[in-house]
Order: C-alpha cells, then sequence, then structure tokens
C-alpha cells in the first residue's frame, strides 16, 4: 500500500532537484527581491511587456492623429524634372508629306505650391509658381523660358460628398478613445499583475503550510509509533498517521515546484531574468471606501473609451450612408485657375509682361444604367447603420449592467476580506486544541487530519478573498478609469508617453 506513494514521492523530489539545478546555475549571482503589491503594481506599470505594449499602441494613434491635423494645415512643395533628355528620331508632317525629323532636346522643369485643403466644402485651394527652360541641342541649338510667376485655383472631386468633414469630426474623437484605451490598458496591467502576485502569493503560503504540516505530522507520526508500541493505539490508526506523514511530503515537494513556476511567471511578467529571487508581502490591510452605484456609472459614461467607441462607430455608419448615397446619383467636380504666363527666349524677359492664363472645368457624372447597384449599396448602407445602432443600444446597456455588478460586488469584498480572516482564526485554534487533544489521546487520527484541512483551507481562502478584493478594486477603476479611493479621475501624462 505505502510503496506507490514512495516511488510518486521521488519522482517528485528528483523533478524538484533538476527544477532547483536549472534555475539556479553553480556560477550565477542571484538577486533577491522583497516586493509589496504596490511594488509588483509600479513595476509592472514602468517595464512590463505589456505595458510597453499600450505605449506603443498609443503613440500609434498619437502619430495617426498628428496626420490628421497636418491634413487642416497649408503644405509647401516643390516638385521638378531638372533633367529631361530625349534624343530620337520623329515622324512629322509639312504640307501633307510625312517627314522624319532628328529630336536632340532637353526640357526642365521646377514648380513651387502651396496647397490648402478646405474643411468647409471638402475642396483643395492653390497658389502655384513654375519655371520650364526649353533646351534645343545640336547644329541649330536655342533656349526658351515659359514661366508662370503666379497662378491659384481651386479644385473639388465631388460636390456632394465631404469626406474631409466627416474626418474631422471622426478623428479626434479616435484620438480621445486612444487616449482613454491608454488609461485603460494601464489598469489592465495592474489586473495581470494582481493576478500574478496573487499567484505567487498563494504558492508561498501553501509552501508554508506544506513545510508546517510536513514537520508536524513527522512529530505526530513519531508520537503514533511510540504509542502503537505500547499498546494504546491500533494498527490502523497508525497506519493513518504513516498515510498523512507521507501525502504531507508529497504535498511539500509539489508546493516547492508550484512555487517556482509561479516565481517564474512574475518574474517573466515583470521583465527581470532568472537571476532574480522574488519573495512577496502579503497585504496586511485594504482600504476602507464603497463604491456609490450612481457615480460609477456617471464616471464610466464620462471616461470609458467603448463609450466614445460607440459614438464614433454611430458616425463612422453615417459616413458610410453619405459616401453611398453621393454615388448613386448626380456628382460634379470642379477645377478653376487663374495665373499669369510668359515665354522668352531669355529668363528675366520671360518674367517681364506676364499674360493672362485662366482655366475652368465642370465636369458632371450621372449613372444612366447601373441595374440598381447604386441603390443597392446606398441601402445596404442604411441597413449597416441600423445594425450598428441596434449594436450600440445592446453594447450601451451590457455595458451599464456589468458596471452595476461590478460596483456592487466590490462592495462586498472588505466584509469578505474580514469573514475570511476570523475563519482562519479560529480554524487556526480550533487545530491548535485538536492537536492537544490528541496528544492527549482524546481524538483520533482522523478528527485531527479534518481540522488540519479546515485550518489549510482557511489560510487558503483568505488568500483568495485578498485576491478577489484587488481584482475587483482594479475592475471598477478600469470600467470607468476613476480612482474611488482618491475621488479622482485617472488620468496620464501623455507628454511623459511619447518620450
Amino acid at each position: 500500500m505505502n510503496k506507490p506513494i514512495n516511488m510518486h514521492q521521488k519522482i517528485i523530489s528528483i523533478i524538484f532537484l533538476v527544477l532547483s539545478v536549472f534555475n539556479n546555475p553553480i556560477n550565477s549571482q542571484t538577486i533577491n527581491e522583497t516586493l509589496s503589491l504596490d511594488d509588483v503594481l509600479r513595476i509592472a506599470r514602468e517595464q512590463s511587456p505589456q505595458a510597453i505594449l499600450a505605449k506603443h499602441t498609443f503613440r500609434n494613434s498619437y502619430w495617426e492623429y498628428r496626420t490628421h491635423i497636418a491634413e487642416y494645415r497649408p503644405s509647401l512643395t516643390l516638385t521638378g524634372n531638372v533633367l529631361d533628355y530625349d534624343r530620337s528620331i520623329d515622324r512629322e508632317y509639312d504640307n501633307g508629306e510625312e517627314i522624319f525629323v532628328e529630336l536632340n532636346n532637353n526640357n526642365s522643369l521646377m514648380e513651387l505650391e502651396l496647397n490648402q485643403n478646405i474643411g468647409l466644402t471638402g475642396g483643395e485651394l492653390f497658389v502655384s509658381s513654375s519655371l520650364r527652360r526649353y533646351d534645343v541641342l545640336g547644329t541649330n541649338s536655342s533656349t526658351s523660358f515659359i514661366t508662370t510667376p503666379t497662378s491659384i485655383g481651386y479644385s473639388q472631386s465631388t460636390i456632394k460628398y465631404n469626406e474631409l468633414k466627416w474626418e474631422k469630426k471622426i478623428n479626434p474623437l479616435k484620438y480621445e478613445e486612444a487616449k482613454k484605451q491608454y488609461i485603460e490598458n494601464v489598469e489592465l496591467v495592474n489586473i495581470r499583475a494582481v493576478g500574478y502576485f496573487f499567484d505567487l502569493v498563494l504558492a508561498q503560503k501553501n509552501l508554508e503550510i506544506a513545510e508546517f504540516n510536513y514537520s508536524n505530522t513527522d512529530t505526530l507520526y513519531k508520537i503514533a509509533t511510540g504509542r502503537f508500541n505500547i499498546g494504546t493505539i491500533a494498527e490502523n490508526e497508525l497506519l493513518q498517521m504513516e498515510l498523512s506523514y507521507l501525502n504531507s511530503g508529497l504535498a511539500l515537494n509539489e508546493a516547492k515546484i508550484d512555487l517556482e513556476l509561479r516565481r517564474y511567471r512574475l518574474r517573466s511578467f515583470l521583465g527581470y531574468n532568472d537571476k532574480v529571487n522574488i519573495t512577496l508581502i502579503i497585504p496586511d490591510s485594504i482600504p476602507n471606501f464603497e463604491v456609490e452605484v450612481n457615480k460609477a456609472l456617471s464616471e464610466a459614461k464620462n471616461n470609458h473609451p467603448d463609450i466614445l467607441g460607440m459614438e464614433r462607430q454611430l458616425l463612422e455608419a453615417a459616413q458610410d450612408v453619405a459616401e453611398s448615397r453621393a454615388e448613386k446619383g448626380l456628382d460634379a467636380n470642379i477645377y478653376a485657375s487663374y495665373g499669369l504666363t510668359q515665354r522668352a527666349n531669355e529668363l528675366t524677359a520671360a518674367y517681364k509682361n506676364p499674360l493672362d492664363q485662366q482655366g475652368l472645368l465642370i465636369g458632371i457624372e450621372l449613372p444612366l444604367i447601373d441595374w440598381g447597384l447604386g441603390r443597392g449599396q446606398y441601402k445596404m448602407a442604411q441597413s449597416a447603420q441600423e445594425v450598428v445602432r441596434t449594436n450600440v443600444l445592446q453594447e450601451r446597456i451590457d455595458f451599464e449592467q456589468e458596471i452595476f455588478l461590478m460596483a456592487m460586488q466590490f462592495n462586498l469584498q472588505d466584509d469578505q476580506v474580514e469573514i475570511a480572516r476570523k475563519a482562519g482564526d479560529i480554524a487556526q485554534s480550533r487545530y491548535a486544541v485538536a492537536k492537544s487533544r490528541f496528544l492527549i489521546g482524546k481524538i483520533d487520527v482522523l478528527d485531527l487530519n479534518v481540522a488540519q484541512s479546515e485550518k489549510d483551507d482557511a489560510q487558503q481562502k483568505y488568500i483568495s478573498a485578498l485576491r478577489n478584493y484587488w481584482d475587483y478594486f482594479y475592475g471598477i477603476r478600469r470600467l470607468t478609469l476613476f480612482d474611488f479611493e482618491k475621488n479622482e479621475a485617472l488620468e496620464q501624462d501623455f507628454d511623459e508617453v511619447m518620450n
């Protein structure tokens, strides 16, 4: 009966020995770190891979917004062909006769253009100046210049759909959403840090329990052996105590392995290498406050990125409808310009007495037969808009329900922690009494094992209650982006984030 248990114990001992050697090379220098929950949260926000990812995600949104802002500012562009040399033979017609002529020329052009998007109309205003030099090379060489000192114009590709107007509504909203999303991502880092922290805390507590139980059952087994030898207990009780002793050895080895595993996961999350040995301090107190449900709902509606995301989705759906409406009927495009131009064989003369230069283009587009394509796309966009509206309405209801439940759950956690603390004290006292009674022969080993199991379970439940408290603490912060302990909205220094 005992042989399989001994084999199991040996296997676990070998695994733990290998793991210990692997994690602690002979020549490595171990760094011992004793961390509180606040320490773990701070380190996680500063250097965890998840925190770094959140920063770069925000930076991408920041530069996307900066690009949007730049679209509404003037842009100055210099373009040109410094060298456009052509030597070839081409056909020409002289008095109806086809002749072949040799071309040998160079055509250079430089143009400076100032552009400004007009958000009100969706068009573009431009001012330009250009200089062209045309060189005929070879026997009859010549040079001429064509200048456009000033040209001002306006162009608009469609009069029915103003993309710039919609971008001006949507992009600032997306940027605000990105800022709120970054703050939420920081809270998600906190939540993950809490999870890894209490995983290791529980593993530490389990190891502490296992070491205590192993030492205790060893002593009690020796006492039981002495009693059996003098005939005061039955063989069955001795075997039961031996089984408890062996099981406590198994539990001790398993607790050691689990501790190393949990330590590795926290170490990896915090960005530490394998030379850092982390020991955690169990929090001995919790903040004392309650979350008012109505205030939580109000702050969530004001702060959470999902609310902005819902508003953005509605705007984007309306944008799609406007665009599809513009594509299904008569549309027009406009191009108009006015400027001055001159041509001369000398550069200075090409800027004297310039001539007027005008251009006007009004184009139309009217689908005559499209077999209902435009109308179908418009109806599809309208249906998609209704789907978005319905989904947003449901998301709002679900979001408010989540806030309500989270706030109610959080408000119960301080009582749960206190109850678990008292239960742990009582279970510990009960075990001490049971042990004393066992030593004087008043109870048997089964009653002692029950008391020990209840003691262990109560200690684990206390750690679990603490974990639940801090999970809900940061959970309600994530949903509302509000610190109810300090009674202020969560904020970030985004200039620092960009550095």
